[in-house]
């Protein structure tokens, strides 16, 4: 039997009709000659963005909140499933994306292996995602300044941070990328700090509080109810959300083929490390049925966060202040990546015709700046916490983007088994791909199945209370879904614009209506390639799996 070990080989070059293939030529658009995007990010670029883009107030402040509703075993289980269901999805996003490294990736999936509707649905249900998270995380940033001047009006923050991402936004990609290496490298550093204070806590080295051990986990308990389980679902898809811009950001890598494997390997060590081992320690020095645990929300004060709290109650001075300071700064981390999640999406929906024309302009520097505008004025949402009903708006505008991650991650998974047929279906090996997901199909369709179990258990949390207007706050995002794949079926099927694709009321592309071959990476831009290991037994797999394990750290 052989076996053929996940990594890089080169494929057979294809011809490839990808905009994005050559950085210095022109293409056009609808709106006339652009420039295309640049590939500016590089291999540290991609791996600071796998491993720490992400962490921000869903994992910092939020915890707290999940931390209360489902107490510490409930935080550990669901964490670990929503981690292992990502890891599923990012090793079949991976494979994807470094054989067709376009624009908007999840939305150019769902549209090429899916269907249209869906691919439309998908689109703007990550955009929306993101353009309401960034005056969300705006906001947070503001109120972190709380724990150390809470008399200051929090528009004055918003202000300043507002501002600072528009100067990060005139330096396109690279300023992306630069940003995310500095702030990842300092988020991860002061994570792997606190785990090992934690630990210390835990083991009685604190000036405070003395040895705690498991106590916490049998009094106040490890669980509260089922209820408060299922819930703490939506919490790590929130903590979780923006792990997959790395895959969108394939388009702007200078080397995808070689550059995304290595950042999908190392959001499994993201995921055990920081997620997992994080909320483990959290779940220890934190009891679940503390009373500041009430106010801990991603829009709220930090001085509540358990990351914080923790530090203050063993009494250690100076340490809490320089958590709150690595909080601000994840946090403005975040909506720098929900800028360039949402004005790549939409970019690249706009060249589909499936957004306004004009936002498909990319400037000489690369930059798709209308996008870039209609995210900045998205920011200034962010001052409606200056009214007396900003608290409710807020909700609403978060109840947009509630379980928007599972649709997307589920699709995902379901374009990547929809491309596995076609290639089949047209004579293709995976040993012609660039990059294999490590469980290959099997794993998609487990991304998949989890992401579903997500969505059933969020759907049971809504309809407990039996109440309307809690049922749309948590669960907003599956009727807007349903309700932008419903409208662009019936555009699609009444429009006579030549350049809607008609496919009547087909649920989804058969595998000889899938195109595989458009937009493939020519293999000539992809240099350096480790070449692929091939066993010839099963015996031989599992022997060489330490060293395997070795390789994907580094």
């Amino acid at each position: 039997m052989s076996e053929v070990e996940p990594g890089h080989q080169k494929p057979p070059v294809y011809e490839s009709k990808d905009v994005n293939e050559s950085p210095h030529s022109d293409v056009e658009s609808a709106e006339g000659k652009i420039a295309p995007l640049h590939r500016n990010l590089h291999n540290r670029h991609m791996q600071m963005i796998a491993i720490g883009g992400a962490i921000g107030a869903g994992l910092f402040v939020n915890t707290g909140a999940a931390l209360r509703a489902g107490g510490p075993g409930s935080l550990l289980i669901c964490y670990l499933i929503v981690g292992f269901m990502l890891l599923q999805t990012m090793w079949a996003l991976g494979e994807l994306a470094v054989m067709y490294p376009v624009n908007g990736a999840y939305f150019d999936y769902s549209l090429r292996f899916l269907d249209p509707s869906w691919g439309f649905a998908m689109g703007w249900d990550y955009a929306i995602n993101w353009l309401v998270i960034l005056p969300f995380e705006i906001t947070a940033a503001g109120l972190t300044i709380r724990y150390w001047r809470d008399d200051l009006n929090i528009g004055i923050w918003i202000a300043v941070f507002l501002t600072v991402l528009s100067v990060i936004q005139v330096f396109g990609v690279r300023g992306y990328g630069e940003v995310e290496f500095i702030l990842s490298i300092i988020k991860v550093t002061a994570l792997t700090g606190f785990i090992i204070l934690g630990i210390v806590i835990d083991c009685g080295g604190a000036p405070v509080g003395g040895y705690i051990g498991g106590k916490y986990w049998h009094n106040p308990g490890a669980f509260t109810d089922f209820v408060g389980f299922c819930s703490v679902f939506t919490t790590a898809a929130f903590a979780f959300g923006g792990t997959e811009m790395s895959g969108l950001a394939a388009a702007e890598s200078a080397n995808p083929a070689k550059s995304i494997p290595k950042a999908c390997k190392q959001v499994f060590w993201r995921i055990m490390l920081f997620y997992v081992i994080g909320t483990l320690i959290v779940g220890l020095i934190v009891p679940h049925d503390a009373d500041y645990l009430l106010n801990a929300s991603g829009a709220g004060n930090t001085s509540y966060s358990p990351f914080v709290v923790s530090i203050k109650n063993a009494g250690i001075s100076g340490l809490p202040s320089v958590m709150n300071v690595v909080i601000t700064l994840s946090v403005i981390s975040v909506a720098n990546s929900a800028t360039f999640g949402s004005t790549r999406t939409i970019q690249a929906m706009a060249e589909k015709g499936m957004a306004p024309k004009f936002f498909a302009y990319i400037d000489k520097h690369g930059r798709p700046i209308y996008c870039v505008l209609l995210q900045i004025a998205f920011g200034f949402l962010a001052f409606i916490n200056e009214a007396s009903s900003g608290s409710q708006i807020f909700t609403w505008l978060l109840a947009l983007s509630g379980i928007s991650n599972f649709f997307v991650w589920g699709s995902v998974c379901l374009a990547h088994i929809r491309f596995r047929a076609a290639w089949k279906y047209n004579g293709r090996s995976t040993d012609e791909l660039a990059y294999v997901a490590p469980w290959g199909v099997y794993g998609s369709y487990i991304g998949l199945g989890l992401n579903i179990l997500c969505l059933i258990a969020e759907f049971y949390v809504s309809v407990q209370p039996l109440d309307v207007q809690a049922f749309f706050e948590n669960y907003l995002a599956a009727p807007i879904v349903i309700a932008l794949y419903a409208f662009w079926r019936i555009y699609s099927a009444w429009t006579k614009d030549p350049t809607v694709e008609k496919r009547g009321w087909k649920l989804w592309r058969s595998v000889d209506e899938i195109d595989v071959f458009t937009g493939i990476r020519d293999t000539a831009l992809d240099v350096d390639l480790a070449p692929r290991v091939k066993y010839d037994t099963w015996g031989e797999w599992v022997k060489a799996l330490p060293m395997r394990l070795l390789r994907s750290i580094a």
